[in-house]
């Protein structure tokens, strides 16, 4: 979705690459019906038929992307990414039971880098999220935008209102099969091992999404995503794109555990000092808390991460918006692989049990 590059710096983590935001599509059906109209001079109205008139440039310029592999005008690089997110596709379908339906079968070229920016918010004395609600999904605690402006501004007024806030891109969304979700062009900037996990990471969405729980929605489209594309690339005789899913899997698990850990000494933390008196106290104890974990971050968990830059554990983002956003992607990704191990590594079949379990 056309977006220009700010003019000025984000605070955005190493980590931003590995965000994807599932859900911003659906805000369109309301619009498509009609609601938004009704409603279009407030806030949420314009925001709702600006997604809808962003989600139109989009659907507008697809080109197929069979024609677009076939076609001599398409370059090397290009062409064997858009070969591997149809292959992706057809293994996400056949082999994982994902309905793919006509997802990612279209490419659309963005005239910029930048898809959506994700805005969340938090409480800084405590670990409650700021949410949106929306139609169909329900209510998230994250909020896309595709203007640049706005996303700022929206950002400035929950700062200046006191909260911790976390401003990031995100190269890639679904709209739950309701549309037919074209490939797009900021997706093509990650390597072949996060191309094959993005386009199984959507895809898990069109098969299962629980309302109003994007924790759970966002962290199993990101375990199957994972999974999917290491299988994917093992069924391809390609050990070292296999090897690249597995490790950055690993480095998630890991980091998943960490956050994990970061969030239950906050709420330790927080639950000492309880009432309007003890705000200041709940302040101090965050800085000590996130002052213990950047350095656990760069003596004990950096140095094992493999897939992370070299920077990461020194420069990452520690505040309450930032947490809680990775804790979307990032909760409980062990359980997933513990299922995973019980069903025989067959991940089709794990993919179906989680789902039997959640409903």
């Amino acid at each position: 979705m056309a977006l220009a590059r700010p003019t000025k710096p984000l605070p955005l983590s190493g980590a931003a690459m590995h965000l994807r935001w599932g859900s911003v599509g659906l805000v369109l059906l309301a619009v498509l019906g009609g609601a938004a109209v009704l409603t279009a001079a407030t806030r949420s109205g314009r925001y709702l038929v600006r997604a809808a008139w962003e989600e139109g440039k989009i659907l507008r310029h697809r080109r197929s992307i069979a024609d677009l592999v076939q076609d001599p005008r398409t370059d090397a690089v290009t062409r064997g990414k858009l070969q591997l997110v149809l292959e992706a596709r057809a293994f996400a379908r056949d082999s994982l039971g994902l309905p793919a339906r006509d997802a990612f079968t279209q490419y659309t070229r963005l005239p910029s880098d930048t898809l959506v920016l994700v805005l969340s918010g938090a409480a800084r004395d405590t670990l409650a999220p700021v949410t949106w609600w929306f139609p169909v999904v329900g209510r998230v605690p994250y909020k896309g935008f595709f203007d640049v402006k706005e996303a700022v501004r929206e950002e400035s007024r929950m700062r200046d209102r006191g909260f911790d806030t976390y401003l990031r891109p995100s190269p890639a969304f679904s709209t739950l099969g309701w549309f037919n979700d074209p490939l797009l062009s900021t997706t093509l900037h990650s390597d072949s091992a996060d191309v094959a996990n993005t386009v199984v990471h959507e895809l898990t969405h069109n098969r299962f999404y629980a309302p109003g729980e994007a924790v759970f929605n966002e962290s199993f489209a990101n375990f199957v995503g994972a999974r999917g594309a290491a299988a994917f690339f093992r069924a391809r005789g390609d050990s070292a794109n296999a090897s690249a899913c597995e490790r950055r899997w690993d480095d998630e698990k890991r980091l998943g555990a960490f956050w994990t850990r970061v969030k239950d000494s906050l709420e330790v933390a927080y639950a000492a000092h309880p009432g309007t008196d003890g705000r200041a106290a709940r302040l101090s104890a965050r800085d000590s808390v996130y002052t213990w974990a950047r350095r656990q971050l760069v003596d004990s968990v950096g140095p094992r991460l493999t897939t992370f830059p070299a920077w990461y554990a020194s420069r990452v983002r520690l505040d309450n918006a930032a947490l809680l956003a990775r804790r979307i992607y990032m909760t409980d990704l062990g359980a997933f692989d513990v299922v995973w191990e019980r069903e025989g590594r067959d991940l089709k079949r794990t993919i179906e049990a989680v789902i039997a379990a959640r409903r």
